[in-house]
């Protein structure tokens, strides 16, 4: 795969150093002069010192023959502009930070597929860490539908049942869903008939926000 990064901060960077070992072609836009030339020192990709919302950066960086451009700087007047050129130039994918949610629907307008602001996903994530220490991994979706996950303790209501008895005696409530259940170092997608254990770490789907009376009513 042929990859434009867009913007060397610590998002731009993470991607470049998940890309060049699996080995994909990596083409690198930055402005900042420091940051491009210390690209340039680390990996072994083509770094362009430029301000990318220009077609004719783009096109020096290979957008015509790029299978996907990624925009990861914290303006997103850049983005969007970014955005806009490559569509222009035939970019089959693009994916691009949204700073401010207000914008997500342009950039979806767009083209783009978007990750709303990096920085308060991260924020909610630690919240919700320090705020409810029994759940891990917890990711809020668009609509306020939350994935996180949780381990079933010996107190919980749930050990020892099915997930269709549980749901039938309302201690599964609506809105809920157990999409899967981990035990001695296995995933197991479970059905109707999955029977829950003390130590079983479930991963859970919720149409709304979890809160702690929900949780404690789960793990016990």
């Amino acid at each position: 795969m042929y990859l434009i990064v867009v913007g060397a901060g610590g998002i731009g960077s993470a991607i470049i150093d998940i890309a060049v070992p699996d080995r994909h072609n990596v083409a690198v836009i930055e402005r900042d002069s420091k940051k491009a030339e210390t690209l340039s020192r680390k990996y072994d990709v083509l770094v362009i010192n430029a301000d990318a919302a220009s077609t004719e950066v783009l096109r020096d960086a290979g957008a015509e023959r790029a299978d996907a451009l990624v925009a990861t700087t914290h303006d997103d007047a850049t983005n969007l502009m970014v955005i806009a050129a490559a569509k222009d130039l035939g970019v089959p994918t693009i994916v691009s930070i949204v700073n401010n949610r207000e914008h997500t629907d342009l950039f979806k307008r767009l083209g783009a597929h978007v990750m709303e602001n990096p920085d308060v996903i991260v924020a909610e994530y630690l919240y919700h860490a320090a705020l409810q220490p029994r759940v891990r991994d917890l990711v809020t979706l668009p609509g306020g539908a939350q994935v996180f996950r949780t381990t079933i303790t010996e107190r919980s209501p749930l050990v020892g049942l099915t997930l269709k008895e549980a749901g039938k005696r309302g201690l599964i409530p609506q809105g809920l869903l157990i999409a899967a259940v981990e035990r001695e170092g296995d995933l197991v997608i479970p059905s109707g008939s999955t029977v829950l254990q003390a130590g079983n770490v479930v991963t859970v789907f919720t149409k709304g926000h979890a809160g702690q009376s929900l949780i404690e009513q789960i793990t016990g």
